[in-house]
């Protein structure tokens, strides 16, 4: 089986594993079983289905038996016939019994005045609590975070934490062992317990992640819940001039798409990157600038406190003053 190496320099497996298959079989399953399901709570005919979404019978019939792999445009249709919304019928919790999917109906339709009433009696912890003096750096790979998240917790006094890091200490394995063994949406359940622990022993720390952090919804979510998240950003030329600096040619190696797939992540991603609570442009900055500005933007928004920014910050002064005077 053929392998790639991805812009966080993993080495995977470029083909598809037995429990991705299996996921995909039980998917269909499911979409079928609420499709039909759906259909005879509304005492329709199959034909009566297929004359309002063009779907054929034959293929309807498919689809409820866990056989047919529709597309999304057809599933589309067939929703709109059954007077459902699509993700009833792909969703993970089964849209008849699930008290939380009533429940997020009844949010999606309330006022904005209630909505905020029910997230705080949900969350009623101070957002500046629960993230207490926790920074999180997010963004590709290249942008900095490892390099610049050690040196500014140096600086500062505190803990710095690289999630790659933690992950083969806890399970004392490298990280392209346990992607081979587990996959990747192994690898990404290894990565929410990793962050968790940070939560749980950690309330003053600098924490470095993936870039692929941010496509996993529940976890990018608790990350931004319990952590002052900040996004490094640089050009996508800088991007990867880093990461081959730092002696990893295997992105560009026989992949002369290299930049434009490195580009199209970068876009596809920033939306969720922009989710940050701050942004910092690294590029075209000497490895100094950045993390000066770093430090600075940390300590003006208060992601530490006063007591350590300041305690901190007069030992950076007398550095530069002793510097100057050389």
């Amino acid at each position: 089986m053929g392998e790639i190496t991805n812009f966080r320099g993993e080495t995977v497996d470029a083909g598809a594993d037995d429990d991705v298959n299996a996921a995909a079989d039980q998917l269909v399953k499911s979409v079928g079983e609420r499709v039909r399901k759906a259909r005879e709570l509304k005492g329709l005919p199959r034909r009566v289905i297929s004359e309002i979404s063009g779907v054929s019978p034959r293929y309807l019939a498919q689809l409820e038996a866990g056989q047919g792999n529709i597309s999304i445009g057809l599933l589309k249709k067939v929703a709109l016939a059954l007077d459902h919304r699509i993700e009833w019928f792909v969703g993970e919790e089964d849209p008849w019994t699930s008290e939380a999917l009533h429940v997020a109906d009844l949010f999606r339709v309330a006022p904005a005045s209630v909505r905020q009433k029910v997230l705080d009696i949900l969350n009623p912890v101070p957002a500046e609590k629960r993230r207490a003096h926790r920074i999180g750096l997010i963004g590709l790979r290249g942008a900095g975070k490892s390099t610049l998240g050690a040196m500014a917790g140096q600086a500062l006094g505190v803990p710095f934490v690289e999630l790659n890091r933690e992950i083969e200490a806890n399970s004392g394995m490298p990280v392209n062992e346990l992607l081979a063994l587990y996959g990747q949406e192994g690898y990404r359940r290894l990565e929410a317990e990793a962050i968790d622990r940070v939560i749980a022993t950690h309330d003053t720390a600098i924490l470095a992640l993936a870039g692929g952090i941010v496509s996993e919804p529940d976890t990018y979510k608790r990350l931004l819940d319990h952590f002052h998240t900040i996004w490094l950003r640089a050009s996508p030329e800088e991007h990867m001039s880093r990461v081959l600096a730092q002696g990893d040619t295997r992105p560009m190696a026989g992949n002369p798409e290299a930049m434009e797939q490195l580009k199209s992540i970068l876009r596809s991603r920033e939306s969720l990157y922009e989710r940050a609570l701050a942004q910092l442009d690294t590029s075209g900055k000497p490895l100094k600038t950045s993390l000066d500005e770093l430090i600075e933007l940390i300590c003006d928004r208060g992601y530490l406190g006063t007591p350590i920014c300041q305690e901190n910050a007069g030992i950076r002064r007398s550095k530069k003053a002793n510097t100057a005077s050389e």
